[in-house]
């Protein structure tokens, strides 16, 4: 099992080995020895130049954090205040709201593009981050309040009860007893969501297409014209947009695992 999740682990990992050890190459090195690690004749910065000193590539990367992290945060919030609902509470429509959580799921959001777009504009959110905010929540939310409310379900009811005999109100217990005990799924549901988020071009192309609002992934096509790409740049680029993912990951490794194993052993 081990030696089958290890060679797993070495194909996801290719890939992003590859292009952060080209990215430190000149062209003519990537061409010529593209699996091999940068020589004295190879190695060349000019990639990580070109990004850094052209363009608004700064910029682009600060919208990308912006979007991400607002995104996350609302996704987080209220996804675990809608899962803590529909488990703890019952009411006549939480079955409905349940399965329209899942309909969410099944439905890709892309479907509903020129609807999306209509809104934005009469809204006059067209070339704004916050049309991608907007967005990308309610892209999140149903996987969100899928998987938090069934783990919230395996939560003790003796704990809230006690928090209620000692008087918190039901703010305090889902801020102050509830949150602090899904931590794990938090983090498992933020990487989850992170990742589609960082790395969208559709939205990004079609509702903030403007030099002011453009994401990471937009920024890069800067570097690709119709007839010649500079690679180094673009390896370059994406080497930078990288980074935040292999941090998140780093930060909340344990909660992750911890989040994706849990409920796997009942009592």
């Amino acid at each position: 099992m081990h030696l089958v999740l290890a060679g797993y682990t070495l194909i996801a990992l290719f890939p992003v080995v590859l292009v952060v050890m080209n990215s430190f190459k000149n062209r003519r090195g990537i061409f010529g020895d593209p699996l091999g690690l940068p020589d004295a004749r190879s190695f060349s910065l000019e990639g990580y130049a070109t990004v850094l000193g052209e363009g608004n590539f700064a910029l682009y990367y600060g919208n990308s954090l912006i979007v991400t992290v607002a995104s996350l945060f609302l996704i987080l919030l209220l996804g675990a205040m809608a899962a803590h609902a529909l488990a703890e509470y019952r009411f006549r429509l939480n079955t409905l709201l349940g399965i329209y959580m899942i309909l969410g799921i099944m439905v890709p959001i892309r479907l509903g593009t020129v609807a999306i777009l209509q809104l934005m504009v009469d809204l006059d959110l067209v070339n704004t981050l916050l049309s991608l905010i907007l967005v990308y929540t309610a892209q999140g939310l149903p996987i969100a309040v899928f998987i938090l409310s069934e783990f919230m379900r395996t939560l003790s009811r003796d704990i809230k009860d006690c928090a209620r005999v000692d008087g918190l109100s039901e703010y305090r217990i889902f801020f102050e007893v509830v949150l602090p005990l899904i931590r794990p799924v938090l983090a498992t549901v933020a990487v989850f969501s992170m990742i589609p988020i960082w790395n969208d071009l559709w939205f990004p192309l079609i509702l903030a297409s403007s030099d002011a609002t453009k994401t990471v992934t937009l920024g890069v096509q800067q570097f690709i014209g119709q007839y010649t790409v500079n690679w180094s740049a673009v390896l370059a680029s994406l080497s930078i947009a990288i980074l935040p993912v292999l941090a998140l990951y780093a930060i909340f490794s344990r909660q992750l695992i911890a989040g994706i194993t849990s409920g796997a052993v009942k009592g």
